[in-house]
């Protein structure tokens, strides 16, 4: 069952991943959010991204919270993973 929910979990941090890459893609095509695949990204991942983006400023017209959020979702997949192996 544990691990059941692991593997959930998981699942669902993989896929806000690419839905944060598929954001940050499309914000080149679609930099007003326009389309309805661009607001449903951004509804899906900007309650990640805001307290990320209070914290690590702009570089330019770089926004670095999109790497520092993958990078910590990462970082709890991981976690989860070698917490389940244990």
């Amino acid at each position: 069952m544990v691990h059941q929910i692991v593997n959930l979990i998981v699942l669902l941090l993989t896929i806000l991943t690419w839905a944060m890459v598929g954001r940050a893609l499309l914000s080149w095509f679609d930099p007003t959010m326009r389309w309805p695949i661009s607001r449903m990204l951004a509804d899906v991942t900007e309650p990640v991204i805001a307290p990320i983006r209070q914290v690590v400023p702009p570089v330019g017209m770089i926004d670095l919270s999109f790497i520092v959020a993958i990078i910590l979702i990462q970082v709890i997949q991981r976690l989860l993973v070698s917490a389940l192996i244990r």
